[in-house]
């Protein structure tokens, strides 16, 4: 949920504006309370958000259908009469969190308020205005409350983009791999970055594109790099289920052709991210990714722990297979913090995720740059023990030669540590739980897991 409230707050920050959630803001809770907007940013926030499920001017609240009549009674008459004309239409919806009401009991709670001044008819199909009364019963499905913990009423201004996540869903495209981002989560990065039309925008670990086609979708011009020749060119075994080898027109362009962005595909390449092959200048608006744990996964770059030795005279390259090996996550987000610092513009953001052992973590272990400021930190749980961090920063300056020495005398710029262990890490976590399993007396054939 707060990485919502970021997403907007990144949303509203394309606009010039600022918002904060009210006094009694919950993290967790459903209903979220923002001032200080008007109708115009709202319409614009809701237009890009899909964290968001729809925005409504907040007419009245309470803990009681008492307070919520008093608050409503107190609501400015003169706000609600251009809404409750004679010559319009509308229409009462009831929604409620944690709770499912009767047809019934719905209808009697929309009698209730009839001390409203409504004037127009109704009309349930196609209404000039949409009005709803929201009842929250909390956050625990086993202890669901007789009365509601809190009531709001107001009226429809907007839905959000949730629709986009089923339209652009993984199982629907064209071109996906095992690692492929989800659509809800890649909109959001895309938000986060404050991606906007005619920007930029570069992955440095494309993999199969998701991230691109979100971007592509806000107008954005997209490019990417992979190490991976195979996913890069679409070719080899498939990831989809009952397909042994991709089509030849599965990849990367073929996606934006599917949902009609491919005006907005720049080009991929193979390109090992420890080895950066873009001249040094400010060529990127944002940058996004998803760098790889060594989970699903591997972790690797060109290069050999073995003396190099010079090809032959007459080699001609053309079935050379580079070396590889192991790339540490440590070394992989202090390439990408340096590369963002040289190659993103002013004000331009970096927006990727960061994957921690739960048990350890502490926010020291972020990785920071002194040309880049963290804006945010947000949290998604994967397991008891591990979860990622969307990390957002934020180019504020050029790198200068004393930035280089400033990351070796202060702490705060050191690298990323602790964590170039995390995939033994994710699986003894794993492994314990299986012998914590284990230790349960044995089940009957067919019972359990």
């Amino acid at each position: 949920m707060l990485c919502g409230l970021k997403e907007i707050k990144a949303l509203l920050s394309l606009r010039g504006r600022q918002c904060e959630p009210s006094e009694t803001f919950r993290e967790k809770s459903p209903f979220w309370r923002l001032h200080g907007l008007s109708e115009e940013d709202v319409r614009s926030v809701m237009s890009r958000t899909v964290c968001a499920k729809s925005v409504f001017e907040l007419w009245g609240h309470g803990r009681t259908a008492t307070e919520l009549k008093s608050s409503l009674m107190e609501y400015p008459r003169e706000s609600m009469a251009t809404f409750l004309q004679d010559q319009s239409t509308y229409k009462i919806n009831v929604y409620t969190f944690n709770k499912t009401l009767l047809f019934n009991d719905r209808i009697k709670k929309i009698d209730a308020l009839d001390y409203l001044p409504f004037q127009g008819k109704v009309n349930l199909k196609d209404p000039d205005h949409i009005f709803c009364l929201f009842e929250d019963y909390g956050l625990d499905p086993n202890d669901i409350p007789e009365e509601p913990l809190y009531l709001y009423f107001g009226r429809w201004i907007s839905d959000g983009q949730r629709e986009l996540i089923r339209s652009h869903s993984v199982k629907k495209r064209h071109f996906i791999g095992n690692t492929s981002m989800d659509a809800g989560l890649s909109f959001i990065m895309a938000n986060h970055a404050k991606v906007k039309p005619l920007d930029l925008v570069y992955d440095p670990f494309v993999g199969t594109g998701s991230l691109l086609v979100a971007c592509s979708h806000f107008g954005a011009y997209v490019c990417g790099t992979d190490i991976d020749y195979n996913t890069i060119h679409g070719v080899g075994k498939a990831s989809r289920k009952n397909q042994k080898w991709r089509g030849p027109d599965e990849n990367i362009r073929a996606n934006l052709r599917q949902y009609g962005t491919e005006f907005s595909y720049v080009d991929v390449m193979v390109s090992d991210a420890s080895k950066p092959v873009w001249r040094r200048a400010e060529l990127f608006d944002a940058i996004i990714t998803d760098p790889p744990y060594g989970i699903r996964e591997s972790t690797r770059r060109t290069g050999s722990h073995k003396e190099v030795t010079s090809p032959p005279d007459d080699f001609s390259g053309e079935s050379h297979v580079p070396v590889s090996m192991a790339y540490h996550l440590s070394d992989i987000f202090a390439d990408l913090l340096n590369f963002a610092a040289n190659h993103l513009a002013i004000g331009g953001r970096l927006v990727y995720w960061l994957p921690v052992y739960r048990p350890e973590y502490c926010e020291e272990m972020v990785p920071l740059h002194p040309c880049l400021t963290l804006i945010s930190n947000c949290e998604q749980t994967l397991s008891s023990h591990t979860s990622r961090r969307l990390i957002t920063m934020e180019k504020i300056k050029q790198p200068e030669v004393t930035d280089a020495l400033a990351q070796l005398a202060d702490p705060r710029f050191s690298p990323y540590q602790g964590h170039n262990s995390f995939r033994e890490k994710y699986f003894s976590g794993i492994t314990k739980k299986n012998e914590k399993g284990n230790d349960k007396p044995a089940t009957k054939e067919g019972e359990g897991s």
